[in-house]
């Protein structure tokens, strides 16, 4: 079981913001700075096909700013395994991505993909990237996990979150347990659990305090709450939530 629960800041909004303009400001490189100072284990990036956040050029500035390893999110193509293995960051997260979505809307079907994602998940490994496969907290996903090599699944938490978020802890109840049933069918399997997607300081503790989970990765919540309270504020709180959870 892992005892330190790490954190991986998703600074993807960040650029979403700068994007909006045009120009340079907000730099995700100052944000990336900002996370390392806070106490973050890692920096997540998605650099999706349209490019609507992160952008190829972001990529070796971010690696230039932080000592953090990057773990680097990409959907299940030519173009994103060619970038991602001459880019070659510490983790590679397969996400699944559609050109009409705000974000990401579920996960992976790792099971039903696995012809077009086995190659991707081979040509990463060979890279040296620690491939991670986000996917929803399902048995029969977490078992292709393993028949693919993964070392990693990044259980998807949007449905808890959405539930919390309609109806609090009660609500959420059930698919807090499928979280942890993953978590635990996800370690037997000798594949490392992580877990994200919708958490915030409200409803982080019951996925924080799942002990086979290794790492978070959070973005959104925090990007916005850094509106209110600063990146470094909003970072250490969730930092220091995760940690009392945990304990």
């Amino acid at each position: 079981m892992a005892t330190h629960l790490r954190l991986g800041v998703n600074i993807d909004h960040v650029a979403t913001i700068r994007n909006a303009r045009g120009g340079p400001h907000p730099d995700p490189v100052r944000a990336a700075e900002i996370a390392e100072a806070a106490g973050a284990d890692g920096i997540t990036i998605h650099l999706r096909e349209d490019r609507r956040h992160i952008r190829d050029g972001d990529l070796d500035a971010i690696r230039k700013a932080t000592r953090l390893p990057i773990n680097l999110e990409m959907a299940a193509t030519e173009e994103m395994t060619a970038i991602a293995t001459a880019f070659r960051p510490h983790a590679a997260c397969i996400v699944p991505e559609r050109r009409e979505e705000r974000t990401t809307e579920g996960g992976l079907n790792v099971a039903g993909l696995h012809n077009q994602i086995a190659p991707i998940v081979s040509a990463l490994k060979t890279a040296g990237a620690r491939v991670s496969l986000f996917i929803e907290p399902d048995p029969v996903q977490i078992a292709v996990a393993e028949v693919l090599g993964a070392p990693v699944v990044e259980l998807h938490t949007g449905r808890y979150a959405e539930l919390w978020h309609e109806g609090g802890a009660e609500a959420a109840a059930p698919e807090l347990e499928r979280l942890k049933l993953a978590a635990a069918d996800a370690r037997r399997r000798g594949i490392e659990p992580h877990a994200g997607h919708g958490l915030t300081f409200e409803n982080v503790g019951p996925v924080a305090a799942i002990p086979e989970l290794a790492e978070l990765n959070i973005g959104h919540f925090l990007v916005g709450e850094a509106i209110f309270i600063g990146l470094d504020a909003a970072i250490g709180e969730m930092r220091r939530r995760m940690d009392i959870a945990r304990a």
